[in-house]
């Protein structure tokens, strides 16, 4: 039963008691498409951006419009997109390189543009505090100094991003620099470096997206197709004999555990901050919202094999957080090898060197007790209030704790963190590398550490928060700030209505 329709009843008088349990949703209605997805459409690769050389900077310029965007048959489906009807495109920088942003909002309200996973000033981060009201343009800079990876961009309006990612405003950022060049991975992109945004929808009756969550979710909308690149029923056409799949969980709520549907291992060659120390051989791997992975598969030639998700494998202890698509199974993207396949080197054994936090000393710890729906410490968002502050230089210790036995995950803007450790354990191989994003289990805690270097100002936040977006629109957020040796922390107001102008 979706929500609208639960308040539809109440408002007409009936009450929900009335309506039998089995069919009302409270119990999860498993989602199974494997076998039944066409994959009759070439997966959409998005376009890299055109820049321009501004005073030694590259210059982008992105626009956020609405539009529509051919899905399926039955007609177009209302969407919104940075330059172009539905997603955006690459953004691809070097470490080192200065970049300007000249972003226009299109739209009829007010929305931001941030920059997920960059080392920014708080002012260019484009979290809530640097809104663009319709009409207006921020132009955001800054100096790339952070390792090669795959990051995104999305909006952050405070209460509504959820929304506004639903919709379609997504991009992604490629990072390089001189330690990943020099290895011998796939890198020519869209033919053996390929991006995946993944995000599940449903269509309503018109091909329209349904933005009514299930009333049993305690996470938001669930989806029961699957968008890849905006692309639906997708198909890859390899040319190579190993494949770099650097995929993104662009959804709002959902968990998938990836894999290929004949059990082949593959690679994992980096994490949400860039490469990690050495691959890591795996069959599965689960992201939450936000998370991204960079894999390497080896194909034969003449093969098609497809990416799946499949029932995701958690801890929880609620026992209505099967309702979030946990039980679910979904045919993701087929992949078809070329009779004949170019080659391509085995992936190094060496990597790059991640240095570690563990050894250095601590300047504060702090804890964070994560509760639906809406408190992070007992406390909803509030952008007039600035939760601490953090001194530059220095590494702290940060303890995340889901507090009521449902799904959660916990992102922080600007740095890149180390897990620590994961329930009280060693994390993963795969989770040793670069974070800005962390899956918590039910009643789950993972320590972090991390780094805060370069950029103060004792009057403009950071954000940190669950990025299952229903929660973060819900108030499950706070705020710090970055001060310099001796600076105390400043005010922070929310920013007024009519802001148009530069952020």
């Amino acid at each position: 039963m979706k929500r609208r329709t639960v308040i539809a009843l109440a408002a007409a008088g009936v009450g929900t008691t009335a309506v039998p349990l089995a069919g009302c949703g409270l119990f999860n209605k498993e989602t199974d498409t494997v076998g039944n997805v066409p994959f009759d459409n070439r997966l959409k690769i998005p376009p890299l951006a055109e820049h321009t050389e501004k005073g030694g900077a590259k210059h982008f310029e992105l626009a956020a419009a609405a539009g529509e965007t051919e899905f399926k048959p039955g007609g177009a489906t209302a969407t919104w997109g940075y330059n172009g009807s539905y997603l955006g495109p690459t953004i691809r920088a070097r470490r080192g390189d200065d970049l300007r942003f000249t972003v226009r909002n299109h739209l009829e309200e007010t929305t931001t543009v941030h920059f997920h996973g960059a080392h920014l000033p708080a002012e260019m981060d484009g979290g809530p505090h640097q809104p663009i009201e319709p009409g207006g343009t921020w132009e955001p800079e800054w100096t790339v100094d952070q390792p090669a990876t795959m990051l995104w961009y999305h909006p952050h309006p405070h209460g509504n991003t959820a929304r506004h990612i639903f919709r379609g405003l997504s991009g992604l950022i490629y990072l390089d620099d001189d330690a990943s060049d020099a290895l011998d991975l796939p890198r020519e992109y869209g033919v053996d470096d390929v991006p995946l945004i993944v995000q599940d929808r449903t269509f309503d009756g018109a091909n329209q997206f349904d933005e009514d969550e299930d009333f049993s979710s305690s996470t938001g909308i669930h989806g029961d197709e699957i968008l890849v690149n905006g692309t639906y029923g997708p198909y890859f056409e390899a040319t190579t004999r190993r494949l770099r799949l650097r995929i993104l969980n662009g959804s709002n709520a959902r968990l998938y555990t990836f894999g290929l549907s004949d059990e082949r291992d593959f690679q994992i060659i980096g994490s949400d901050g860039g490469l990690l120390s050495a691959p890591v051989t795996a069959g599965r791997i689960t992201l939450s919202p936000a998370e991204r992975t960079d894999l390497v598969v080896e194909l034969r030639p003449g093969e098609t094999v497809d990416l799946r998700s499949y029932p995701v494998e958690v801890e929880i202890n609620s026992p209505f957080d099967r309702n979030n698509g946990l039980d679910d199974s979904f045919d993701i993207l087929r992949i078809r090898a070329a009779d004949e396949l170019a080659d391509s080197p085995e992936v190094p054994g060496e990597l790059i060197e991640v240095p570690s936090l563990a050894a250095e000393a601590v300047a504060a710890e702090r804890s964070f007790a994560l509760q639906s729906p809406d408190s992070i410490n007992g406390e909803s968002m509030d952008m007039n209030r600035i939760d601490f502050g953090t001194e530059v230089d220095t590494v702290e210790e940060w303890t995340v704790r889901s507090t009521d036995g449902f799904q959660h995950n916990f992102h922080v803007h600007d740095v890149q963190f180390q897990v620590a450790s994961l329930n009280g354990e060693e994390p993963p191989a795969h989770l040793r590398g670069w974070k800005d994003t962390v899956l918590l289990e039910g009643n789950g805690e993972a320590k972090l550490l991390m780094r805060f270097t370069a950029y103060t100002d004792p009057d403009v936040p950071y954000m940190y928060h669950c990025h299952i977006l229903l929660h973060e629109d819900q108030g499950m957020m706070g705020q710090f700030v970055v001060l310099g040796h001796g600076e105390d922390v400043g005010t922070v107001s929310a920013p007024s209505s009519g802001h148009g102008g530069h952020g």
